[in-house]
């Protein structure tokens, strides 16, 4: 979904199809193409020292192209080498985005992000819930059995604050201009738009994962 007009087409095809096409032709996913390298690095945050490339996935709750690649992002960082840290890291493009990022935060802060991500995504896109205020989000939260004014002051807190600026300012620093959307090691992005479609997006992630662990 584009950061201004919400609006994205994704083109179909298999995975293993077009790795072995892109190999034969052009060894690889091609930069500029597939891919972009920032021209001015990004922070990059390794939770220990184990851990050696940071991949995460740019994502807006309402995003209806984020709930569709919400099940495949998943099982995909399942399977990572254990020297990749993924996390995700909602946007906060406008005041609505703002409201979901806060909520997502809130929900990380309580320790019930875990069981709650995919609630959020079924609700809005299943249930047909409009969470577009920290009060909608509070009431869905009370539903769900959570301390929905707990809830609501910690979407209000400081602490849910900071972490939504520093995840707007990573944003910013990848140049993200619509989601879903993946950087990688702080120099790396793609997308389903310049990849081509969601599979071979993580195809793509794969790849940078590789170059990024030799320093390229």
């Amino acid at each position: 979904m584009k950061r201004r007009d919400f609006s994205k087409t994704l083109a179909g095809g298999g995975l293993g199809l077009w790795l072995a096409g892109t190999a034969r032709a052009q060894g690889g996913p091609v930069e500029g193409t597939h891919y972009l390298r920032l021209s001015q690095p990004a922070p990059v945050t390794l939770p220990s020292p184990d851990k050696k490339v940071e991949v995460i996935e740019f994502f807006w709750y309402e995003c209806p192209h984020c709930n569709a690649f919400e099940p495949m992002i998943e099982a995909w960082a399942k399977k990572l080498p254990a020297d990749v840290a993924f996390r995700q890291v909602p946007v906060g493009f406008t005041a609505r985005h703002q409201v979901a990022q806060k909520a997502y935060y809130a929900l990380e802060e309580m320790g019930q992000l875990e069981a709650m991500h995919a609630r959020v995504f079924a609700a809005i896109h299943v249930q047909r819930q409009r969470l577009l205020t920290e009060k909608a989000y509070a009431d869905w939260a009370a539903a769900q059995g959570l301390d929905g004014e707990k809830f609501g002051a910690l979407m209000r807190s400081f602490s849910v604050a900071t972490k939504a600026n520093r995840a707007r300012q990573l944003s910013d620093a990848y140049r993200v201009d619509g989601v879903p959307s993946i950087g990688v090691q702080g120099r790396f992005y793609t997308s389903a738009t310049l990849a081509g479609d969601y599979e071979r997006a993580l195809a793509v992630t794969d790849h940078l994962i590789q170059v990024a662990r030799k320093g390229g």
